[in-house]
């Protein structure tokens, strides 16, 4: 396994609608175990495709990393339904120590791809739902602070500049 190189905002792959996979092959599963080790190393709780700098759809998710490990690769997923909206503070593996109040669902279902092939339906609410939430984003180009009124996102990328200036980013 290796740690992979984790794309920070500015980088156009991160607003490019990413790729189906086709095929779950050694390579796919060899990438999601690289992005669980690459994610771990971070430390964070979810890393998708595009942070890695590949426009795939896949994302893996732990939301225990530092306690019993219960990864979950998804490959192709997809948001079927969401309900009861939340508010809660929300950071990115491509935001090094930016963090903001982003509205999700509390609740989703959602279906994916597992390694073995599968395809997998599932309810999950709470932080695994926003997790689930903010990378299947990723996979669309989409980025957490698109959330946010344009005067703070605005706030955001005036700070991103400024680290990126002084090269702290």
């Amino acid at each position: 396994m290796a740690i992979l190189e984790i794309v920070k905002y500015g980088d156009p792959i991160l607003r490019k609608k990413s790729e189906p996979i086709k095929e779950i092959t050694d390579d796919v599963v060899k990438l999601a175990n690289d992005m669980l080790e690459t994610m771990y190393a971070a430390p964070g709780v979810g890393l998708a495709g595009p942070q890695v700098g590949l426009s795939l759809q896949i994302c893996v998710i732990d939301i225990v990393p530092d306690g019993k490990k219960k990864p979950i690769v998804l490959i192709n997923p997809k948001i079927i339904s969401g309900q009861d909206k939340y508010e809660g503070e929300e950071g990115c593996l491509s935001f090094p120590k930016i963090f903001e109040k982003i509205k999700r669902w509390q609740k989703i279902e959602a279906e994916y791809i597992d390694l073995d092939g599968n395809l997998n339906r599932v309810e999950v609410d709470g932080f695994l739902a926003k997790a689930f939430q903010h990378e299947i984003d990723h996979l669309d180009g989409k980025v957490f602070i698109d959330y946010l009124p344009s005067w703070k996102r605005k706030l955001v990328e005036k700070e991103i500049k400024r680290r990126k200036k002084g090269k702290n980013w």
